[in-house]
């Protein structure tokens, strides 16, 4: 039994043990509900969903049997709903809940394809259902947890299976298949013991190069990251030993933050497809938990992945220093969490399965989990103090968790961090920060301090410094009492609060054993002392709002921030032993007593109550006495309304004048009542001694003339009665178990794995007795019986003649009726149900589904029915008399609320209660493993208190749920009348004019609603009357639109059908609504349906038996109507009608009886409205048409079926063709729609970004996107590849639009392209880009159309319009054309593999060469179009002519790389990167085929393939060339030119372009993702890229600056690595000083990104070349090289760092040594000397905040070459600067590290710059 359960109210806890046949019951309920020959059965299922959620939640016994029964029955059910996405993902999200509470006990197997074939039907095919993208959201996210809940179930060989599926979709990297196949590797790989033979080496290498194939693109990488993560878990026998320098480089590479002042983020990003990110959607841009949970498993004992580990945290660390933050900070915060949490899985795991041998060699010991905590500890140094909220709060809980797994590196961290922030007091963000991780680490250091094993004491050293610790900190943190700061002062309440849950009691007695430097009584004193000045400086943060439902608290930072005060001061008194107690109870009593704080009245009160809570006899005589006295002494004597339930006297009636209380009376009394109402919240039997005072106190206080006194006596009534009847713990507090190892402390405990024997533990509950339900009842005759009667007489016997009166006299009234139900909660019993057929006993047996109650019954039902009529009455009289009258209604309705929504009051409170707990902070928590005590437990663990508060909220919850399915499962109980009667009310009252009333009824209404659903289409029918009935006003209708827009009226109207027309046509017929909120409203309620769409039920379709149901069809001509244009009606009518008809027939589409009439019907009506007037309506009918034109009978689907085609061509016809050809075939059709399309493009001038595939936004709202635009728009999105060409520019090619004339051509076959030729001619000509825009389109669409009779149609005038459009020489509309062409190329099938008809016709059309002269922007557009057909192109399976299609392009491109025109040189760069790459993975597929058919393959094309190696070394050549030739430019004045020189100069023109060219093509090949197959080239090109940063031409050093910028985030992987360093190196020798400082710049991100792939030999041949640069002779390249030696230090390799910085010291030491002898310049020259001393600063400020013991030394002798002349001189202060300005925080504790003549000497340098001393 859970441990909550265990520790439920004794009555409750008994009728738990029922609840294992309950779900018994419901299980077989369920299943005779579902019967598998009629799959509509599945909607009667769906009720049950929720019960079985609240067995899930109420953690109730039940049996494995049941549970696996229901779950085989869950997953048939939700596989046989294909097409009921609603059904779907009820279930499926109900089948992860019991998955992941059961799964580990539970066996069988499951198959994955049903799951997959779920997934493509509904998300990835074109034609999808009308379903709302809300629902498909949600259905999604539900398949894929399902999945993933599965998949440990995926029996042996699933793996293989499913790998091989979703291999074939990575073949072609570009290619947006790519990433749908990695996301389903993802989501389907199971990784379980089944499946273990699949995983080998070999593969985990394949992974790896796949990952490899798309770089920089954040997707990809999280899908594989993620992939590799879950292997690295679970299959250790891998040796992973081999791939840890390509992992740790990848994982480095993926956090993206700037290196060496450069960019934090990809400069570009792979374009991952918006569905595919919006459907495998990753919260976090970095896949931190995956790269941390890799880390974390890859540690083994004598792996080398510490030390990667290492190495990555050295690198990372400076990210994390609060000067340091950014974008980057929260994934950098994510890692360091997930670090932690997934090694505390760790090492979890490894605790509980010690006893499995074979896997025990594997597992962490001491020495490794202390070098993993040494490294962590890094980074939490680092992040400790960080500006960023959540990172500073992961440190510290980061250190609490670690701090049990190795206390003796942790706690000497904390405690010296504490203290520096205790000197450093100016800080106080530090010191709250300080504080916190002393809390939560309070455990860990008493624990360490005081167990009692011995064998801990000798490695943690001195632990008293720790007692020592807590004593300082608990005295000096009073001072952080202060009303001032809130943040610290929360932190010093959680610390006190952390200290004391440890202690077992507080005693001075023999508190010499336990922190014997600290008197309790004294501290107390002061803490009281500090805590009641705290308390009188609060300023309430809201003044107080009039009205009845103010809370009693007006509450300040201490109530709203947190729980931390309410739970230190409960602690802190209950823990304290008998003789303290009273000493802080007197001190307590008499500032209570004395004090009146009108602006703190929650905070004293919640301090009374603990005092009450912890010992109530005593309290109950200090505290609740005097302050009731003060009251009933306070009220006596004062005026009397008369209406508090005494009888009203005559006088009171008569008298004009108005009696009222002085203000400071009523402040005075007010404070009082509400602090005894917090008071006595767990007073309990105590309260009985008062009785007569408080009924006396409480009725004073209702008769008092003043609402504001009148509202604090509703408090201390409803508090008095809760306290009396509910459960509640008492004694909490207190310390059952000391621990075992300390009898000091307090045993913790967890909630898992809890053993029911143990009964000494369980809480003590107030279980209310005889005597005080008969108080209660008493308290119920006099303010709710009597209330009633009084509401009544007012009601029918207007007994006051004065308004005024009256009003007070109902709101008195009412607020008594309110305060009696809102105390008592449901322990006043529910109405009675009757039972339809009259038999009662037959329900008794089920009317139980879980055990809850909140307290002893009092009152009866019959109450309850009474209350509920004469408030029905009530509310009749109000809102005919006094309907404007806000208060009054309010409280009505809350009245309502409370009869009508039986335990919906606990269930608030139970969720205000969650929020609350969702701040549960680290210091009550001990983590499952503790190395200190070495004792483990399944679970975290907790403080008694703090599980009993759990199991407190448990009980509330389940009072709020036991009864509140019981009527909605039986079939044979309806609501009472009662109910009815105040749905009713509640229905009048949510169409208020006011709104807070609409709200609060609606509120209201619909928590009835969801409990007795049977009731909704009355409500339905209602609401949608008010807005078809012209006279509605406007309130009205806005409170309609509220309620019909929520989730439980939009559900119920799939299932109904004759609420779903009223509500349809209730819509579609409220435009004669004037106002502008009304219409709003409606449009926003229409919107909302759409969203939520969720189908329509199979009944709506049936014919009706009784004629007044509506029929179908006629629902469907009524729209009809509606929705053309020429009704005259508003056009967002005109577009909601013809929404509504597109819905109806494409959930009818479903329907097995289903007429063709009505589709082909509706599918002329939308061809007819693609020339409609209203923009609106065309693009809708476009979306529509691309969903009902489906049947292509006149496509050729592949040659072999061809001659199949022409024999049954006679009996093949769509079924909508002839409709639809009677329309196009009218007169001038084609023109009118083709120019009313062409106005949906709009042009704007600025082509700033691109807008592919989403409408012109322009004219449209959200609003209207969501109506005119179905999910599958960007589903099915076109284009299939990445977009990433910047030549194709921003067109406004709609895919869509392609795709209508697409399928029209194949629905109705050569007619259509018979109508259209001239149409289009005339189009494709036109002046316009708009109309150009549209002829594009419909072109696209014919070309790509592939039906019988294109070939012929091609021959006679398509290819003759193409050739047109290449020579044409207009240019602006090149992007739609280049679209157009790349659309008709497009590969057909969803993965694009199968050729297109016409695709080869097309290329041989582009291919043809130009006539002679003709423009430049016209070659320029050939070569743009020419791209697009090579992107289009999947080069893992060309056919022959493709492949010669490519060598004979290459060939021309080659020999126009000089081409005069830029615009042509970036073309051809771009069409030559696609085309090479093109290639080369061509080859690769080639290689790996097969080798028999070499000799017809491309290999031997072109020069054998050398153009590589061609290009890279033309390049070279050129680019020393063009260096040496612009210094001589510089040198030659102009007198010198020559005639030969001339002629050079046109040479070197001539190769500029080429090499410009040649940048095009680097620039291009990285930002398209396609660099990994031309790595070779690229390095081949480092050298001119580099060196031509900075030459007397301006563009080409522009272009080789955008290469650099994108070259510095390549990573290059072996061969090519060696290449790349061997040229870097030479390069860094190089003549030319601007080449050596441009590679300096390099080297440092290279590096950085390379740190785990180079050999230590390429390393140490780097650090030397570098170091040579520091004596280089041009000052520039000296500096720059310091820097980056700075650089390679901080992340660097120790052993080389250490051995530069010894180095440097002697050299330093020797010149100053010299120096000193010779007073005069010596033989150094100026560049050694700098070279040295730049060495030297180089060390220094690679250590920016830490103080290494090398340091003071290296920083001195810096300081001393202060005298020397100026390089030198300023390099010096300017280090020395920096060195001051990163060690400024922590200056005062590091500056030990000096001696004084050391600081003598820094000080000399800095003192001539300095402002101040």
């Amino acid at each position: 039994m859970h441990l909550y359960n265990a520790w439920l109210p004794p009555p409750v806890a008994e009728e738990t043990k029922r609840e294992k046949e309950s779900f018994a019951y419901v299980v077989r309920s369920v299943k005779e509900s579902w019967r598998p020959d009629d799959p509509e059965s599945v909607y009667s299922t769906l009720k049950w969903i929720s019960v079985i959620d609240i067995f899930v939640k109420a953690k109730s016994e039940v049996s494995l049997e049941d549970v696996t029964t229901l779950v085989e029955l869950g997953l048939e059910l939700f596989l046989a709903s294909q097409n009921k996405l609603y059904a779907q993902v009820r279930w499926g999200n109900i089948l992860v809940r019991l998955l992941n509470k059961h799964g580990k006990k539970l066996s069988f197997k499951v198959q994955w394809r049903p799951f997959y074939d779920t997934l493509m039907h509904t998300h990835f095919t074109r034609n999808t259902g009308p379903e709302g993208w809300r629902l498909r959201q949600r259905h999604f996210e539900t398949v894929t947890s399902l999945v993933r809940s599965c998949r440990k179930f995926f029996p042996a060989g699933f793996a293989s299976e499913i790998w091989s599926e979703f291999r074939s979709l990575l073949e072609n990297p570009w290619h947006n298949s790519c990433f749908e196949g990695a996301g389903f590797v993802r989501l389907f790989l199971p990784t379980n013991m089944d499946n273990q033979e699949f995983f080998s080496h070999d593969w985990v290498k394949q992974c790896i190069d796949q990952w490899d194939s798309i770089p920089n693109c954040q997707f990809w990488d999280s899908q594989w990251a993620a992939v590799i993560a879950r292997c690295i878990k679970k299959y250790s026998y891998i040796n992973w030993d081999c791939f840890l320098p390509a992992l740790f480089t990848r994982y480095l590479n993926m956090f993206e933050v700037p290196v060496a002042n450069g960019n934090g983020s990809y400069p570009f990003s792979v374009d991952v497809p918006r569905n595919t990110r919006f459907l495998f959607s990753n919260k976090a841009i970095t896949p931190s938990k995956a790269i941390a949970k890799s880390i974390v498993y890859l540690l083994k004992p004598g792996s080398s992945a510490q030390q990667y580990f290492e190495k990555l945290v050295n690198l990372l660390e400076q990210y994390y220093h609060p000067s340091n933050g950014g974008r980057w900070t929260y994934s950098l915060e994510r890692f360091l969490r997930y670090l932690v949490i997934t090694f505390q899985k760790r090492l979890m795991h490894e605790q509980q399965s010690k006893d499995d041998n074979r896997r025990a060699e594997l597992y962490l010991g001491r020495p490794e989990r202390a070098s993993f905590v040494k490294v962590v500890l890094k980074l939490i140094e680092r992040g400790q103090y960080s500006k960023n909220e959540s990172l500073s709060e992961t440190v510290a809980a980061a250190t609490s968790i670690l701090s049990y797994v190795e206390p003796s590196l942790v706690l000497p961290f904390i405690a010296s961090r504490f203290h520096m922030a205790l000197e450093t007091m100016t800080a106080t963000h530090q010191l709250k920060t300080a504080v916190t991780s002393v809390a939560y680490a309070g455990r860990a250091l008493f624990l360490a301090s005081f167990s009692s094993s011995s064998s801990k004491a000798d490695d943690l050293g001195n632990t008293d410094g720790f007692v020592d610790l807590l004593m300082i900190s608990l005295s000096n943190t009073l001072l952080g009492m202060d009303a001032n700061d809130p943040p610290k002062t929360l932190a010093t309440m959680q610390l006190i609060g952390s200290v004391f849950s440890n202690i077992a009691s507080l005693d001075d007695k023999d508190g010499s054993s336990f922190m014997p430097t600290i008197s309790f009584s004294e501290w107390l004193d002061e803490f009281l002392c500090r805590l009641f000045s705290l308390l009188l400086h609060l300023e309430p943060s809201t003044v107080l709002n009039e009205g009845a439902h103010t809370s009693a608290s007006s509450g300040t930072f201490l109530v709203e921030d947190g729980p931390f005060y309410f739970c230190m001061l409960e602690i802190l008194l209950g823990k304290l032993s008998k003789p303290l107690y009273n000493q802080a109870l007197k001190k307590i009593s008499k500032f209570v007593t004395t004090n009146i704080l009108p602006g703190a009245i929650s905070e004293v009160g919640l301090l009374c109550c603990a005092c009450v809570h912890s010992s109530p006899e005593e309290a109950s005589i200090h505290i609740i006495e005097p302050i009731l006295m003060s009251i009933i002494s306070s009220l006596n004597g004062t005026p009397a309304t008369g209406f508090g339930g005494r009888g009203i006297s005559g006088a009171s009636v008569s008298t004009k004048a108005k009696p009222t209380l002085s203000p400071a009376l009523e402040t005075a009394v007010d404070y009082q009542l509400k602090l005894l109402s917090v008071a006595i919240s767990y007073g309990g039997a105590v309260l009985l001694r008062y009785k007569d005072q408080l009924k006396e106190a409480i009725v004073s206080a209702f008769e008092a003339p003043s609402w504001k006194v009148n509202g604090a006596g509703d408090h201390v009534l409803r508090s008095l009665l809760g306290s009396l009847v509910l459960y509640y713990p008492i004694d909490q507090y207190k310390c059952i178990s000391h621990h075992p190892d300390t009898a000091v402390l307090e045993e913790w405990i967890s909630a898992k794995g809890y053993q029911n024997e143990d009964q000494s533990l369980s809480p003590k509950w107030h279980i209310p007795s005889d005597d005080e339900i008969l108080f209660a009842n008493e308290l119920l005759n006099l303010h709710f019986q009597s209330a009633l009667d009084d509401l009544l007489r007012i009601c029918q016997t207007k007994i006051h003649s004065d308004p005024g009166n009256e009003k007070e006299h109902l709101k008195v009234t009412l607020l008594r009726i309110d305060s009696s139900l809102q105390g008592v909660l449901s322990c006043l019993p529910d109405f009675r149900p009757p039972f339809t057929n009259g038999r009662v006993e037959d329900s008794s047996n089920h009317s139980f589904l879980i055990a809850g109650a909140s307290g002893s019954t009092v009152g009866s039902s019959e109450l309850r029915e009474k209350a509920a009529e004469i408030i029905h009455m009530a509310c009749k009289y109000l809102l005919e008399e006094r309907s404007d009258d806000s208060i009054l209604l309010i409280l009505i309705i809350r009245i309502m609320d409370a009869l009508g929504n039986y335990g919906s009051l606990e269930y608030d409170e139970w969720s205000n209660h969650r929020q609350a707990w969702k701040l549960e902070s680290a210091a009550i928590i001990e983590p499952p493993i503790n190395f200190i005590v070495s004792s483990h437990s399944q679970g975290k663990r907790r403080p008694r208190w703090a599980l009993i508060d759990k199991a407190y909220m448990h009980n509330t919850w389940r009072s709020s749920q036991s009864s509140y399915h019981l009527f909605r499962t039986s079939k044979n109980i309806s609501p009472s009348d009662q109910v009815a009667l105040l749905l009713d009310d509640l229905l009048n009252l949510s169409l208020h004019r006011y709104e807070t009333v609409r709200i609060l009824a609606g509120k209201s209404l619909l928590k009835i609603l969801k409990r007795w659903p049977s009731m909704i289409s009355k409500c339905v029918i209602t609401l949608t009357d008010n807005l078809r009935d012209p006279n509605t006003p406007e309130h009205a209708v806005l409170g309609s639109c509220v309620v019909l827009a929520t989730q439980t009226l939009l559900k119920h109207l799939a299932m109904d059908p004759k609420s779903f027309s009223s509500f349809l046509l209730g819509i579609l017929a409220s435009s004669h609504h004037e106002s502008l909120k009304a219409q709003k409203a409606i449009n926003e309620l229409f919107v909302k349906y759409n969203i939520h769409f969720s189908g329509v039920s199979r009944n709506v379709f049936r014919i009706p038996d009784n004629s007044d149901e509506p029929k179908f069809a006629d629902l469907v001509s009524q729209i009809v109507a509606m929705s053309f244009d020429t009704t005259g009606l508003h056009w967002r009518y005109n577009l909601m009608a013809n929404r509504v008809l597109l819905l109806l027939t494409m959930a009818f589409r479903g329907d097995p009886n289903s007429s063709s009439k009505i589709l082909s019907e509706t599918a002329g009506h939308f061809l007819k409205n693609l020339k409609s007037q209203l923009p609106q309506t065309r693009i809708l009918a476009i979306s529509a048409l691309n969903t009902l034109l489906k049947e292509s009978p006149y496509k050729i689907s592949s040659p072999e079926q061809q001659h199949l085609s022409r024999q049954l061509e006679g009996n093949t016809k769509s079924s909508l063709e002839g409709a639809l050809s009677q329309i196009f075939q009218e007169e001038g059709f084609f023109s009118d729609t083709l120019n009313s399309l062409s106005h949906v493009h709009i042009i704007t001038d600025t082509d700033s970004n691109s807008s592919r595939g989403s409408h012109a936004s322009s004219f449209q709202s959200l609003a209207d996107k969501s109506i005119t635009r179905f999910y599958f728009d960007f589903s099915a999105s076109w284009p299939r590849t990445p977009s990433w060409i910047s030549l194709l520019g921003n067109d406004t090619f709609y895919s869509n639009f392609a795709r209508i004339f697409k399928r029209l051509i194949q629905e109705c076959g050569m007619p259509v392209l018979l109508a259209l030729e001239n149409t289009l001619g005339e189009f494709a000509n036109a002046k316009e880009r708009s109309k150009q825009c549209v002829a594009a389109e419909a072109l696209a669409g014919v070309l790509h159309s592939d039906i019988d009779g294109l070939v012929e149609a091609w021959e006679n005038w398509l290819m003759v319009q193409l050739q047109k459009i290449i020579l044409a020489p207009s240019v602006e509309s090149t992007p739609e054309w280049a679209a157009c062409i790349r659309y008709a190329v497009t590969g057909k099938g969803k993965y694009g593999t199968r050729i297109p008809l016409l695709r080869q016709r097309i290329m041989d059309c582009l291919v043809t060469p130009l006539p002679q002269m003709v423009a430049t922007n016209v070659v320029a557009k050939r070569y743009a179009f020419l791209s697009a057909v090579l992107i289009e192109i999947s080069p893992p399976k060309m056919p022959m002519e493709e492949i010669q299609f490519h060598d004979k392009l290459l060939e021309e491109l080659l020999d126009n790389m000089s081409h005069s025109s830029a615009q042509v040189r970036e073309a051809i760069g771009v069409t030559l990167s696609v085309l090479c790459s093109n290639i080369r993975l061509c080859k690769f597929f080639a290689c790996c085929q097969s080798h028999k058919e070499k000799e017809n393959h491309a290999d031997d094309s072109l020069k054998g393939g050398s153009w590589h190696r061609l290009l890279t070394e033309r390049a070279s050549e050129l680019a020393v060339n063009i260096q040496n030739a612009s210094q001589t430019d510089n040198l030659e004045t102009a007198s010198d030119t020559t005639h030969e020189n001339s002629l050079s100069n046109h040479e070197s023109l001539e190769d500029v372009k080429w090499l410009e060219t040649m940048f095009y093509f680097v620039i291009s090949s990285l930002k398209s993702g396609r660099s990994s197959l031309l790595l070779d080239i690229i390095v081949g090109l480092l050298y001119p890229i580099i060196s031509l940063q900075e030459t007397s031409n301006k563009d080409l050093s522009t272009l080789a600056k955008v290469a650099f910028e994108l070259l510095k985030w390549r990573i290059f992987l072996e061969p090519h690595l060696q290449k790349a360093v061997s040229v870097i190196l030479s390069m860094a020798n190089d003549s030319n000083w601007r080449t050596r400082s441009a590679t300096l710049t390099y080297l440092r991100t290279f590096m950085y990104r390379h740190t785990f792939l180079l050999s230590n030999v390429e390393k140490h041949l780097i650090w030397k070349t570098v170091e040579k640069l520091l004596i280089d002779n041009q000052v520039e390249v000296r500096e720059h090289a310091a820097a980056v030696l700075a650089g390679l230090m901080k992340g660097g390799d120790e052993d080389l760092a250490r051995e530069f910085r010894d180095r440097a010291f002697t050299e330093a030491l020797t010149i100053q040594m010299k120096r000193r002898q010779r007073k005069l310049s010596s033989g150094e020259s100026i560049a050694s000397i700098h070279g040295a001393v730049l060495a030297l600063a180089a060390s220094v400020l690679s250590v920016p905040y830490d103080m290494p013991s090398w340091l003071p030394d290296h920083v001195t002798l810096l300081a001393r070459f202060i005298g020397e002349p100026s390089p030198v001189r300023s390099t010096v202060t300017k280090a020395v600067a920096e060195f001051r300005r990163t060690h400024a925080d922590t200056w005062n504790v590091q500056k030990d590290s000096f001696d004084e003549e050391q600081l003598e000497v820094l000080g000399d340098t800095s003192s001539s710059y300095s402002y101040f001393a």
